[in-house]
């Protein structure tokens, strides 16, 4: 009875071993680990730095937005992150966004569908964010118009996923970009659930929201490690 216990634990184990392959399959690390290489920072002048394989952001005084941009374009994906946010601080993470050395005019359209006109300034980084947000609301995980039109996909209503934010703790992204649906999941609950098609492609970004002259807020930190993406092949249209 040992040994064929012993038999069952191993071949567990291999089966574990095995699915825990299968799972990083095609994935690819955004960050290597030991410096920013592959990545350049626009907007505010918020400070990121590298400790113990994490990306470090740190808000400053008196500067907009900061992101840390891939300079590598993506248009389908799955892109999978783990972050931890200070409570004081908004965060997110940028998927299919862009920025300009001009000015920029967008064509969409309004919710009674009748077609408008956004202008993007020359050098804001617009796009679809996943909101990181530490707040009582707890709309991590939900998708925010960068730059354009606001939020898209809330979370208002969707009472599991507000609650699986883990305050003070790593949390763990999974994004799914495939066509003109974006899909969201936040330590494995269904978050966001996007049909959109403004854009189809951008660079990945790492979001340090700005926070004025708010001394309280100075100096408080977002982190991001196990970075990592997929690209994945455009759906065949039927």
């Amino acid at each position: 009875m040992k040994r064929h216990t012993t038999l069952s634990a191993i071949c567990l184990a291999l089966l574990f071993t095995a699915t825990a392959h299968a799972d990083e399959k095609g994935f690819t690390p955004l960050f290597n680990g030991k410096n920013l290489d592959g990545w350049v920072q626009h907007g505010g002048k918020a400070e990121y730095e590298i400790v113990d394989d994490t990306i470090v952001g740190t808000s400053v005084p008196k500067t907009p937005n900061s992101f840390l941009c891939t300079e590598k374009i993506y248009g389908d994906f799955e892109l999978q992150v783990d972050f931890k946010v200070d409570p004081l601080l908004n965060s997110g993470i940028q998927i299919r966004s862009n920025v300009y050395d001009e000015d920029k005019v967008l064509k969409t359209k309004d919710a009674d569908g009748k077609e408008k006109k956004i202008k993007v300034p020359a050098g804001r980084v617009h796009g679809y964010q996943v909101e990181i947000d530490p707040s009582d609301r707890a709309w991590s995980g939900g998708i925010y118009d960068e730059g354009r039109r606001g939020w898209l996909n809330n979370l208002a209503d969707n009472k599991a996923a507000q609650k699986a934010f883990k305050q003070n703790e790593w949390n763990h992204y999974r994004i799914v970009c495939r066509g003109n649906s974006i899909k969201t999941w936040i330590n494995g609950v269904p978050a966001a659930d996007l049909k959109d098609d403004l854009t189809s492609e951008g660079f990945i970004a790492l979001q340090v929201h700005g926070v004025g002259n708010h001394p309280e807020k100075v100096g408080k930190q977002v982190s991001w490690r196990n970075v990592k993406i997929k690209e994945l092949k455009p759906e065949k249209k039927k």
